[in-house]
Formats: C-alpha cells, sequence, structure tokens
C-alpha cells in the first residue's frame, strides 16, 4: 500500500483515496461543507484546504486532490490557518447570522467550524445578499439566504435519489438553489437533504420552531414503517416524540431513511387509543381494564378453540406474538396468522422467506429480477443501493409486474404471471445476461405472495431461481413478518389463514393484535382490538384495549433479510394504554391459562429458548448454498391478472402514517393535488 506524511506522520492509505480521506486516517479533523462521503465530490466550498508537497506554494482543496505516494501533507501550518479563516469570512459574507431564530442551531456545521476555523471580525461592509424562498413540497422548509451553496442537496437528489428536481442557476454572486417550476421533491427520501445541509438553509417544514436540539432525550432504535429495519434515533421531550433522525449503519440503510419513517411520528399522538371501550348497543364506552379483560375472557371461554381466530398486525413485536402463541396455542386455537395480506409463505425452511442476499450484498449482484414489487415504495433505502449499483454501471435489471419509475432503467419482461412462467424459454437479450451473470438475484414482492393463485405463482418464481442459479430474496414490507413466520405464527393443521377469518362465519372470536389491514365488514365475530390507533381494527371492534407504539415499549424485531434487531423505548405509553405482551399476560390468569413469565426478560429468556435465531442479535444469516426450491410453493394455474405492488400508497400503510397529519399532506401532494408555478 502506498505511504504519506500527514504533519510528518507516516500513513498507509488505499489506491484511490484522496487527501482529505488520507488525513483523517492519521486523526486529523478536517473542516468541510461541500465533501460527503456518499456524495461525488464537488470541491466548491474550499474550506478543506491543506498544504501538499510537492505542489504548488499554495493551499489546495484536499477533497478533490488525490492522493499519492510520498506526499507530504501539512494540515496546520500559518499558510492553512490563514486561508481557512479567509475561507469562512467570505462563507458568513452573505449569511444572515440568524442563529437565535434558526432551527439549524446547536446542531450547525457553519456554526461549529466557525468558532474552531473562522476570524473575531469581518472586514466587509457591504450589505447582504437577499435570496427569496424556494417551495420543496410539505416537508422541506427552505431559508435560502443562509445557503453557502454547498450542492450537497443537489447532489443527493440527482445522484442518490434519482429525482433531478433541485438544481443550481445562475453565476457568480446569482447563483442560488431552486426547484424546477417551484416543485415539490418527488423523492421519497426527499428529506435527507436536510441531514446534509451544512446550515440552515434546509430545515424540517413539519417541526419548525417545535424544540432545540439540547432540549430532546435520544433514543437509538430501529424502524417499523417497512421490513427493512434502518438504524434510527428517536429524539423526544417529556411524554412527546418529536423527531427521528437516521443513524448510520452501513449494513442496512447507510445514512438515510424514508420521509415515511422520518415524518409519520405525528401520528404518534393523535387518534390514540389510551383506555379501554367496550361497545354496548353499537356504541363504544369507556370501560376499566378489570371489565375489559372479564369481557374478553368471558367470551373466549364461550367460544370453541376452532372458533376462535388470532390476527398479527404488521407493527408487532416479536414478544406480543410470542405471548399470544403461547396463550392461545395452550388453549387448543389452530386459527392463528400474521399474513393479513394473504402471503402463502410460512412453510419449507427459513431461507425461503428471507432476503437472501442482505440488503448491502444486493450491491453485488450484476443481474436482478423483480418480480411482483416496487422496492421505490416498497423499501425506499433499498432502492437507492440498487440506484448506486446501477449507477457504477454494474447492474442489469428486469420487471415483472407493475412499470413503475424505479430511478433506473430496466427492461420490461410483462406484467403477470405468463412472462414469469415463459422466462427460461425466452431469447430475449435479459436472459441472455442471466445466463452469462456470476451473481445473478431475484427479487419477489408481496405484490406476487398475496394473490389467489400465490402458490403457482411462487412456484414459477422458485424454478426460474433454480434454472438461472439465481440468490433467492423476497422483500417483504411489514416489521412483524419475518419474526412470525419464524415464530410460526401461521394456521396450524384444520386453522384458517387471516383473511379467511375475515369473513362471515368464520369464527365467534375474532383477536387482532394490532391488525388494521383487513376488511372486517362482513366478519359477524366478536372482535377484540389490541392496538394503538383508532383505525381499522378499532373502528370494528367490540373490545378495545389500548397498546403500545413502537416508541413505547422494549421489543425485538426482524427485518426482511432475517436480521434480528432490539427497539428501545424512547417514551411511555398513553394513557392507560400497556404493553402489548403484558396485556396479553394479564388475560391470561382470567382465563386460567396464567402464561410462565412475569416480566419482559423472562418472556424474552422463553423466546430465545424456544426460538434460537432470535437469540442472535444483529446476526444475519449468509445465504444457503442451495436452497431447496422444490418445497416452495405448489402447482396450480396461473391467472393473467398482472402483478401490482403491495403498497397502494406509500404514506399511507399503517396506522401511525394513517394518523399523522404530514403524511396526509404527502399523500394529496403525491395524488396530484401539486403546487406549480402558474398557481
Amino acid at each position: 500500500m502506498p505511504i504519506a506524511k500527514v504533519d510528518g506522520v507516516e500513513v498507509e492509505f488505499e489506491p484511490g483515496m484522496n487527501v482529505l480521506q488520507v488525513c483523517e486516517l492519521a486523526g486529523k479533523e478536517i473542516p468541510r461543507f461541500c465533501y460527503h462521503e456518499r456524495l461525488s465530490i464537488a470541491g466548491n466550498c474550499r474550506m478543506c484546504l491543506v498544504e501538499v508537497k510537492p505542489g504548488p506554494p499554495k493551499p489546495q482543496a484536499s477533497c478533490a486532490l488525490p492522493a499519492a505516494e510520498g506526499q507530504e501533507i501539512f494540515t496546520d501550518t500559518p499558510m492553512v490557518k490563514k486561508a481557512r479563516h479567509g475561507v469562512m469570512e467570505f462563507l458568513l459574507i452573505n449569511h444572515p447570522l440568524d442563529c437565535p431564530i434558526c432551527d439549524q442551531g446547536g446542531e450547525c456545521d457553519l456554526q461549529d467550524q466557525a468558532m474552531g476555523y473562522g476570524r473575531d471580525d469581518s472586514r466587509y461592509q457591504e450589505n447582504k445578499r437577499a435570496v427569496e424562498e424556494k417551495y420543496m413540497g410539505p416537508l422541506i422548509k427552505t431559508v435560502m439566504t443562509r445557503c453557502i451553496q454547498c450542492t450537497r442537496c443537489v447532489r443527493f437528489i440527482t445522484e442518490v435519489a434519482g429525482v433531478p428536481d433541485i438544481g443550481l442557476i445562475s453565476r457568480g454572486e446569482d447563483v442560488e438553489i431552486t426547484t424546477y417550476l417551484d416543485k415539490a421533491v418527488g423523492s421519497e427520501l426527499s428529506a435527507n437533504v436536510i441531514d446534509l445541509c451544512p446550515v440552515g438553509a434546509l430545515t424540517h417544514k413539519p417541526w419548525a420552531f417545535n424544540y432545540r436540539p439540547w432540549e430532546l432525550k435520544k433514543t437509538e432504535t430501529v424502524d417499523v414503517m417497512d421490513a427493512l429495519g434502518s438504524a434510527i434515533r428517536v429524539d423526544s421531550r417529556g411524554p412527546a416524540v418529536l423527531r427521528v433522525l437516521p443513524r448510520t449503519n452501513d449494513e442496512i440503510n447507510e445514512e438515510w431513511i424514508s420521509d415515511k419513517t422520518r415524518y409519520a411520528i405525528d401520528g404518534l399522538a393523535r387518534q390514540r387509543l389510551d383506555r379501554p371501550y367496550i361497545r354496548e348497543n353499537g356504541k363504544l364506552r369507556a370501560a376499566s381494564w378489570g371489565e375489559a379483560l372479564d369481557t374478553v375472557a368471558a367470551k373466549l371461554k364461550a367460544a370453541a378453540p376452532e372458533r376462535v381466530g388470532v390476527i398479527a398486525g404488521d407493527l408487532q413485536d416479536a414478544e406480543s406474538m410470542k405471548a399470544a402463541l403461547d396463550l392461545f396455542g395452550g388453549m387448543g386455537v389452530t386459527s392463528l396468522d400474521c399474513r393479513q395480506d394473504g402471503m402463502v409463505l410460512g412453510e419449507g425452511p427459513r431461507e425461503s422467506w428471507l432476503f437472501n442476499s442482505t440488503i448491502a450484498g444486493i450491491e453485488n449482484a450484476d443481474v436482478v429480477l423483480i418480480v411482483g414489487a416496487n422496492p421505490r415504495i416498497e423499501a425506499p433505502v433499498l432502492n437507492a443501493r440498487l440506484r448506486k449499483r446501477w449507477l457504477a454501471g454494474a447492474l442489469r435489471v428486469g420487471v415483472i409486474g407493475e412499470a413503475a419509475d424505479l430511478t433506473y432503467d430496466y427492461e420490461f419482461l410483462g406484467a403477470g404471471p405468463a412472462s414469469l412462467t415463459g422466462l427460461s424459454k425466452s431469447k430475449s437479450d435479459f436472459v441472455k445476461a442471466l445466463k452469462e451473470a456470476k451473481a445473478p438475484a431475484i427479487i419477489v414482492g408481496t405484490g406476487a405472495l398475496g394473490r389467489a393463485d400465490s402458490a403457482a405463482v411462487l412456484q414459477a418464481a422458485a424454478g426460474v431461481a433454480k434454472t438461472f442459479g439465481m440468490t433467492w430474496n423476497v422483500l417483504h414490507t411489514a416489521a412483524s413478518r419475518v419474526g412470525g413466520l419464524d415464530l410460526g405464527f401461521t394456521p396450524k393443521a384444520g386453522g384458517k389463514p387471516a383473511r379467511e377469518l375475515a369473513q362471515k362465519g368464520a369464527a365467534d372470536v375474532l383477536f387482532l393484535l394490532g391488525a388494521d389491514e383487513l376488511d372486517l365488514s362482513k366478519s359477524d365475530a366478536f372482535v377484540v382490538y389490541l392496538g394503538t390507533h383508532g383505525d381499522a381494527g378499532a373502528h370494528r371492534a367490540d373490545v378495545i384495549l389500548p397498546g403500545a407504539a413502537y416508541t413505547e415499549k422494549n421489543g425485538v424485531y426482524v427485518n426482511t433479510e432475517g436480521r434480528v434487531q432490539l427497539g428501545l423505548r424512547s417514551v411511555f405509553p398513553k394513557g392507560e394504554a400497556r404493553e402489548d405482551w403484558a396485556i396479553l399476560r394479564a388475560l391470561s390468569e382470567r382465563l386460567g391459562a396464567t402464561l410462565p413469565y412475569d416480566t419482559l426478560d423472562q418472556l424474552r429468556a422463553k423466546l430465545f429458548a424456544d426460538h434460537p435465531t432470535f437469540g442472535r442479535i444483529d446476526y444475519v444469516p449468509e445465504a444457503p448454498a442451495a436452497l431447496d426450491f422444490g418445497a416452495l410453493g405448489a402447482k396450480g394455474e396461473v391467472s393473467d391478472d398482472p402483478f401490482w405492488s403491495g403498497v397502494k400508497n406509500f404514506y399511507l400503510t399503517n396506522p401511525i402514517a394513517r394518523a399523522s397529519v404530514t403524511m396526509a399532506e404527502c399523500a394529496a401532494l403525491a395524488a396530484g393535488a401539486t403546487k406549480i408555478a402558474a398557481e
């Protein structure tokens, strides 16, 4: 490896690194505004100046200068210090210096670096330039007079998000960052530009003037808005969750999160269930915990086990599903299901329902076939990884299903199962590429696995994967799905699946564990709803037991790649609400079948003992050398109906998001209620 000297200390570095990266390897802090590790190099802020020998006797931008063998780099000479002071002075010429009212205050790179590298005065007396604000949608608040034209937002939206809605116009002192025709930024990842902005030019519109960063308690946890399990930080003040920010996790989300993950949290405070309710004469009335649990217990005791159904929702933690399994399984109930969408997976090896390439590993694929999925709205962060691989010129994508804008080029191979079953006989260029691929992969989405003919579709997809030696990947959309399948939260012998339980006459008692995505209008069962929001399940319920949201409990989740993750409590449940497993434990006493654990630690000990995969926290299994494709699906006829994504509206996929005012604004905008310049 080549060697360079940084302030007299020799440092080994990898070929291709720039001088700034070499300085960081040596432990030197280099100030910067425009440079970011995950974006292309712009070199336009000039804050990262260093002195390099051999080279011209002047400061040079370290981010844009390739490191070379034998270089001598100096980061703190008088020349470098004077140059940085000058650059900072230039940057502050037009900056309004409105830190007391800026939401970025306390977390601002310009503040921090002005303290470390700035002068204590300015030699400029001219009037500051003013720039009018720009409209970027309901999420991004702009104060463009603060902008220092680092272009991080432009590069992120263009390169990572793949939606070139932000750009730079004019030249010289008139240069401005703006959007195209005052159009809202049309990306599911748009708010990441706020994290990237090193000044207060772009801030969070939904959270404007609500907090100061030093007031907040910070809790590191995981996201449940999709099945990726992105690393997030929940910031709270008192009983309220005020914001969600991404944490860096190169294995999953790098340092990006979707707009829904970030902004749906205002739904945590709206339409909440904070006390038990019992329906009498068609109307719900408030009740005590004792009365509500006694009512549920009486109904369960009166019903035969084969007439009881239990359905787990998409946001459930593993502990609550384990408690439900122990309680209702002990009673002889066989109709348990965690698959509200009717997914056929659940039998066979664990690898059959996992994303076996892993989220980071999909970047090693050279040909990817997407079947019945739209990664852009089902898993925006994963879609960004596919785009990154495609931008590098190393990925070829084929799609069978919805012809949506995925932010990268792909070959549309057909809309339905017929294109899948005939793929191996096709002579298209894509099939030739599949045959020659070194690391091909297939991604099967919920749009292909929740149909009436899904068993046959699954077998066809497995056949294609086996024929071309493709890594098998299932892209789930529900945070609880893999955990539920790992637990065996599926119908036992003689049991009914979720969709059948929702029909008339299918059950006498239906216990909904946070299940809100089913149409229960035809059901005549006695419905018990254990959940957090006044959503579909609560509207149909005869008894409501208020549970805890994902920010209000400690829980274990398993993401789509099979990685077991720990979610941590940030605030306490609202009102009289309780953690889900504790409610089931209290119900078990009234049923005379007391569950054998009194604390969460005891429950987890039993969970890890009964299902060892849950004890391997943050471990992701390796892709199997040979998956038994013969165990996937079943023979049958496939319909001519095209595949559609399992996500109908990205912003309204769960009760928390549907209760969010911000998500409602985004959904309306996505549906066509856009603001344009002519208005």
